[in-house]
């Protein structure tokens, strides 16, 4: 981290020593009936998969495979290695009866006692093997239908920011998703998001060959960058607010009918402002 980081981090260094090291999480962050915590149970894990499945395969319509088509979960190999943040419906419930959104959090650790990341399947990540620091994927991101909204992409935001000062995570990456698996039909996000915003050499990945998809699909000098941006996914929105970059190429995944492009933030490209917003929530949650 960088220095700015380093000296609020030492500001609750003290705190964070007090938690339990068995447990990776930040206690729970509150925002009126909704909390956002780590699951804590196989039945809260299982909650967060019953929820993927509504949302990817019932909605969105992915492909399961017989497996997860007959539990009626999205569940893969990664699910065991991972922390799954959660948000919490209080007034539904404090425990798996209310888990309204949830995102998979894959630390290097975790990762390499299966070998691999999730996002190695579509990109080289090659760049990232190198970085010098502690890396965390993000995924499997969604929130049920009524909750879609501001405030609980806040909260998702405001858990990923105490998770990375639990555990002072450096950098952030993952898979973010268009819906389509006709890269043509986000030729404008695809072209804006390769001229705006393409990573670093030092630490861009590229899809890997044989599914790489050039996202530069019309001339940039047509752009309408504000408009563009505008009409960005979300969740992609919200990388790009925090500093964030893509990779080089994007991936059509037909399994779960999106068009993929790789995001990385630098958690010292972030603000003074962002890390005294950290600082501030794990003070809220160990205070």
């Amino acid at each position: 981290m960088t220095a700015v980081a380093t000296q609020h981090f030492g500001a609750t260094e003290e705190k964070l020593a007090r938690l339990d090291p068995n447990d990776r999480g930040f206690g729970e962050l509150r925002a009126g009936h909704l909390g956002v915590r780590i699951a804590k149970t196989e039945a809260e894990i299982e909650s967060a998969q019953r929820l993927r499945w509504r949302v990817f395969y019932g909605e969105m319509g992915a492909e399961p495979c017989a497996a997860v088509r007959a539990l009626e979960r999205d569940i893969d190999a990664f699910d065991a290695v991972a922390d799954h943040m959660l948000v919490i419906d209080h007034a539904i419930g404090a425990g798996p009866e209310g888990v309204v959104a949830t995102y998979r959090l894959i630390q290097q650790d975790a990762a390499e006692s299966i070998g691999r990341f999730y996002s190695d399947d579509e990109f080289d990540l090659a760049n990232l093997a190198c970085f010098p620091g502690k890396l965390l994927e993000l995924g499997r991101s969604c929130v049920a239908a009524d909750y879609r909204g501001r405030a609980v992409m806040q909260l998702l935001w405001r858990g990923i920011a105490a998770y990375v000062y639990r555990h002072q995570i450096d950098l952030l990456f993952g898979c973010a998703s268009f819906p389509s698996t006709d890269p043509d039909e986000w030729a404008t996000e695809l072209t804006y998001l390769y001229h705006n915003h393409l990573a670093p050499p030092a630490i861009r990945p590229r899809a890997l060959a044989d599914r790489y998809v050039d996202m530069v699909r019309m001339d940039p000098d047509e752009l309408d960058s504000r408009r563009t941006l505008a009409t960005l996914p979300p969740l992609i929105k919200g990388y790009l607010r925090l500093g964030g970059f893509v990779g080089d190429g994007a991936v059509i995944d037909h399994s779960f009918n999106t068009t993929d492009v790789a995001v990385i933030v630098k958690t010292d490209l972030v603000t003074d402002k962002y890390y005294r917003h950290y600082e501030r929530q794990m003070r809220d949650v160990l205070e």
